[in-house]
């Protein structure tokens, strides 16, 4: 069984380098990944990647690409070169741009397809004109997008805990899951985040990876709260066993 640690995917959603390397040096050892997304990536550029790495941790780079194949297939190539553990592309609305997304990593980066936006709800899918059938059933289109993320050729999907069992049912637990949306049990704090789960129930339904930032960040010890954290993914996977 891997270490719970190892599921934690830390988002550095830092303005700063300096703001990002002090998170990194704090929390280095307790959890499994720092996550450099589009803010951090446009004010520090590959040079943040270079220190992460050079801590010795492991990288998901969360630029969530989205553009015609050509563009996409030679921003991957410049991604695989920074020597990251996954890099993120919009599943969108082309299965070819996944597959030159696949192409332009040259197998030295997992690709994940992300499905639908964790903070998107029901009523925005709908406002987007999306047909009814999906519009009303979140998991039928988050399905959709993984199965042609899956025929793309790419490692996984990033979806939110909700969908991960139907995930791991339909495509098999070599296809990741890498879920946002986490909240710690008894967190009850208000944000942008519609659909959610707790680090166990999450784990319980065959997520891979869980990207978790507020609850480790705004706490008042941030390397406590890891802990507390891979206490329940620790919890969850026990369960997990238990029910097989």
């Amino acid at each position: 069984m891997r270490d719970a640690r190892d599921y934690i995917i830390f988002p550095l959603d830092v303005p700063s380098p300096e703001a990002a390397k002090k998170l990194v040096t704090l929390l280095s050892g307790e959890v499994g990944m720092f996550k450099v997304g589009l803010e951090l990536f446009i004010q520090a550029g590959p040079d943040i990647v270079r220190f992460i790495r050079s801590e010795g941790a492991r990288i998901f780079l969360d630029l969530k690409l989205h553009d015609i194949p050509a563009t996409v297939l030679r921003a991957m190539l410049r991604a695989a070169d920074l020597d990251v553990t996954f890099a993120t592309v919009h599943c969108g609305e082309s299965r070819g741009m996944l597959e030159a997304a696949v192409e332009g990593s040259r197998g030295k980066v997992g690709v994940l397809g992300v499905t639908v936006l964790t903070s998107v709800s029901q009523q925005d899918i709908a406002a987007s004109g999306f047909r009814p059938e999906l519009a009303g059933d979140m998991t039928r289109l988050v399905m959709n997008r993984a199965e042609m993320a899956k025929d793309a050729g790419c490692a996984g999907i990033v979806c939110s805990g909700l969908e991960a069992a139907a995930v791991k049912g339909a495509f098999g637990a070599g296809f990741l899951a890498v879920t946002p949306g986490i909240r710690p049990a008894g967190d009850r704090v208000s944000d942008d985040q519609k659909r959610v789960t707790t680090p166990g129930e999450a784990v319980n339904m065959g997520a891979d990876y869980l990207v978790i930032g507020r609850p480790i960040r705004d706490a008042a010890d941030p390397r406590e709260a890891a802990r507390r954290i891979a206490v329940e993914i620790d919890a969850g996977l026990k369960q997990a066993v238990l029910s097989d």
